[in-house]
């Protein structure tokens, strides 16, 4: 039989002996053997951390983010590869694809906010210069610098594809290479992504380990520069976490572990209402994709106590109609579990929830006599939840989910925090203040909540979706973690440190100017300046405008912008400014008709503007000056060779009056022509 290999130390390897089998949760077939038994963890943790923590930390964050987005369409094109081998692991083709394209989208979702908000540097100055001093000679700044070290990501078997990606990629952004233990039962498909990515030739050698088995001493070898990220069990969860090389080098280390979520019928909500047919159709989909082995899906289904004859008898007549089948077969709409050790498991915790109460709707048992690892759909019902802690505490990781009914509100709420930290909820109202409510009440025990309505239900991406943007973790049995969540996944990867100095010495270090750092002058305008020829804190002093009464009434005829501060002389000197003021956005305008070069040059456009404060007002006779000062610059990599290069300046205005006074600070953002460019095929 075949093993499958890990990919340690640049090398495909065998472990010894035969390990652990894998089979075929259809058919039950044995296909694959997995041991990582006498692989060398050092040697590998040691490559991974010479080879590819060296050239990723080399790499700048646009970098990475380019060399993501060149993996997740390699992957994409070879995506059909991954369903077949998705199908071994009982999963359908609607499954497969929140697995893999799911787990690609979040490649492309983080290559994209790298390429957007990231720095064009291997430093990324987190936040704006903080003064420490009254003179402005001394300041602070936080910067987040890449961890010299690895992430181990331990995976569970339900996701083997996004669930690697969506680790990966804020791993990789962050610069820092990665081993990745997938979750047996499904190894094979991560395996083969793994294969894919080594051989496309994208990412620095050593940017990818794997462990086809179990981890060995890998976590003896971990120090302080190391990352551990987790997602499986809370029980395996929380042995890791007390790891005794993980507490004493204090080892950061995130959890995201299956919780007991809840999906909530609002008070509101009646069998004539859409919400109601939203809410059978939510708990439907939840328990049966993916077999009902997602650790975000609906556990735990409260509704009010007048519906719960409604709810009870909709869903059983959706569910009875669900039958698992071979995923492979046409209008097969739920698979099998992943393996017969994961059907025994679901069976074990469904007959201990029924010996501490539950009733059976629907399901309950599995038919033993097939070969592979199926479970009928399973809808349980709790009449007595407060009563019932096993409702609250025991999870079948199955498509099976517990009805219970709920007196009020304030008792839905303590059933929705009865789990004691969840993933996901959701709550179906059309009721604007029950939604309030519930979310004040609720939200304190969920990482995730949704609110759904007809409103909200055709653009829905669904209670269980985690989202790249969004924190996908939860407090307490959840694991306390955040994985995802935009950019903050991308800092769990490196170090924070708060860099004190001067202004300009801040600005050096961080290779973005502030205000108080030192500028350089000449006498070429730097409009005139191609992207490469620009540098940091090359500043323009313009010329002088005093405003008169007519710049004012002509502004606000153009604007039709006639305010009383403006342009009533009785109003605005009984107002909080004494005498009219000029409009704010005419001295955004006055200002950028003083730094403006006309010409024709390398300035392709202004596309945005920053953080525009007004800090004292204008008056009739003050004289406005402009300080114009490159902050930062980063390029934009070429999408074909045809395309002009170019880049991204943010410029720093300062708009100054007679008195030296700042009366606007904002940023604009400006394409600039590269005179080069870095295409790559």
């Amino acid at each position: 039989m075949q093993q499958l290999t890990s990919y340690l130390a640049g090398d495909w390897v065998m472990g010894k002996g035969d390990g652990r089998t894998i089979n075929h949760a259809v058919s039950g077939e044995a296909l694959y053997q997995v041991s990582s038994e006498g692989l060398d963890m050092a040697r590998a943790r040691r490559y991974a951390i010479d080879k590819g923590g060296e050239a990723l930390r080399a790499m700048t964050f646009v970098q990475r983010a380019t060399m993501l987005k060149a993996v997740a369409k390699h992957l994409q094109a070879n995506k059909e590869s991954f369903y077949a081998l998705s199908y071994e692991t009982g999963a359908t083709r609607a499954d497969g694809w929140v697995d893999i394209e799911g787990g690609i989208g979040t490649l492309f979702a983080y290559a994209g906010m790298g390429l957007r908000e990231l720095p064009d540097d291997v430093l990324w100055p987190e936040d704006e210069t903080i003064p420490l001093s009254k003179q402005g000679g001394f300041a602070a700044r936080h910067v987040l610098t890449s961890k010299a070290g690895v992430a181990v990501h331990i995976n569970a078997f339900n996701f083997p594809c996004w669930g690697m990606l969506e680790k990966l990629a804020p791993t990789w952004l962050a610069g820092v290479p990665a081993i990745v233990k997938p979750g047996t039962a499904s190894a094979q498909l991560t395996q083969a992504m793994v294969r894919s990515i080594v051989e496309s030739g994208l990412v620095p050698d050593g940017a990818i380990s794997l462990i086809c088995g179990e981890a060995g001493n890998l976590l003896d070898l971990l120090d302080e520069q190391d990352v551990v990220t987790f997602t499986g069990s809370a029980s395996t969860g929380k042995k890791l976490r007390c790891h005794p090389n993980i507490v004493a080098r204090s080892i950061p280390f995130t959890m995201e572990a299956d919780s007991l979520n809840c999906c909530v019928l609002g008070e509101d909500v009646t069998p004539e209402q859409p919400e109601f047919t939203l809410f059978i159709r939510e708990v439907v989909r939840e328990m049966t994709a993916k077999a009902g082995q997602k650790c975000t899906a609906i556990r735990r289904i409260i509704v009010p106590q007048a519906q719960l004859e409604n709810v009870t008898r909709a869903l059983t007549a959706k569910l009875e109609k669900i039958m698992p089948g071979d995923p492979g077969q046409e209008g097969v709409r739920m698979g099998a579990l992943v393996s017969l050790e994961q059907r025994n498991d679901v069976q074990q915790k469904v007959d201990q929830l029924i010996a501490a109460g539950c009733k059976v709707l629907l399901g309950g048992k599995a038919d033993t006599s097939l070969p592979g690892a199926f479970f009928p759909p399973t809808l349980l019902l709790c009449l007595q939840p407060d009563e019932t802690p096993a409702v609250h505490e025991l999870e079948a990781f199955g498509p099976v989910a517990t009805v219970m009914p709920y007196g009020d509100a304030e008792h839905a709420l303590s059933l929705a925090r009865a789990g004691l930290g969840s993933l996901a909820g959701t709550l179906v109202t059309d009721d604007e203040d029950i939604a309030r409510q519930f979310v004040l009440g609720a939200a304190r025990a969920h990482g995730r909540l949704q609110v759904l309505n007809q409103e909200s239900a055709a653009e829905s991406t669904g209670h269980g979706s985690p989202l790249p943007m969004l924190v996908h973790g939860g407090p307490g049995r959840a694991g306390g973690g955040e994985e995802l969540g935009g950019l903050r996944g991308v800092k769990h990867y490196m170090q924070r440190t708060a860099i004190q100095g001067s202004p300009s010495m801040l600005a050096a270090v961080s290779k973005q100017w502030s205000y108080g750092a030192a500028v350089k002058q000449n006498a070429v305008h730097p409009f005139r300046k191609h992207f490469e020829e620009l540098q940091i804190g090359e500043s323009l002093l313009t010329a002088r405008r005093t405003i008169t009464e007519a710049d004012i009434v002509n502004f606000a005829n153009l604007s039709g912008d006639h305010f009383y501060a403006h342009v009533d002389k009785i109003g605005a000197a009984q107002s909080f400014f004494s005498e009219r003021v000029a409009h704010g956005y005419f001295v955004v305008s006055a200002a950028a008709g003083l730094f403006v070069d006309p010409g024709v040059g390398p300035v392709i456009a202004n596309y945005g503007m920053d953080n525009l404060r007004f800090i004292e007002p204008v008056k009739i006779g003050d004289t406005l000056q402009v300080r114009l000062t490159c902050k930062r610059k980063t390029a934009k990599p070429q999408k074909s060779r045809d395309d002009q290069p170019v880049g991204v300046v943010e410029w720093a205005v300062e708009v100054m009056n007679q008195e030296q006074q700042s009366v606007a600070l904002y940023s604009i953002l400006t394409l600039v022509s590269r005179q080069t460019g870095d295409f790559a095929a």
